[in-house]
């Protein structure tokens, strides 16, 4: 069964909302030094098991966080969700070493995002 695999915080200051989690949380986000402009978060080693994520920029007014869920197969998955009345936001974007990613949105316009994870970079 697909279950949520990554998370993003979407926010218009980068900077501003790592020192911000950072400080309550203790979390650990740092810059990605690919120029990509994501910055990943990475829990504390001692807090335990977590689900990774990052801060991006938001590109939606209205939704500032995004679960990601895992998938078999992106394409028929984004098959299944225009045939279920969801949207496909963009094409699959590709992130080296770990697989494709597309965003979407439900029928009630909230964004999410659909991974397939490569296997032979795992």
């Amino acid at each position: 069964m697909p279950n949520v695999i990554h998370f993003e915080i979407c926010v218009y200051d980068l900077e501003s909302a790592a020192n911000f989690y950072s400080n309550v949380f203790g979390w650990e986000i740092k810059q990605a030094e690919d120029g990509s402009g994501y910055w990943p978060i990475s829990a504390r080693k001692e807090i335990g098991k977590s689900i990774p994520g990052g801060l991006n920029r938001r590109f939606d007014e209205v939704n500032s966080t995004i679960n990601t869920i895992e998938v078999p197969s992106l394409d028929d998955y984004a098959k299944k969700i225009t045939e279920n009345g969801g949207k496909v936001l963009a094409p699959k974007i590709s992130i080296p070493g770990e697989g494709y990613v597309q965003y979407c949105h439900d029928l009630e316009g909230n964004t999410f995002g659909i991974m397939e994870l490569d296997e032979s970079a795992q």
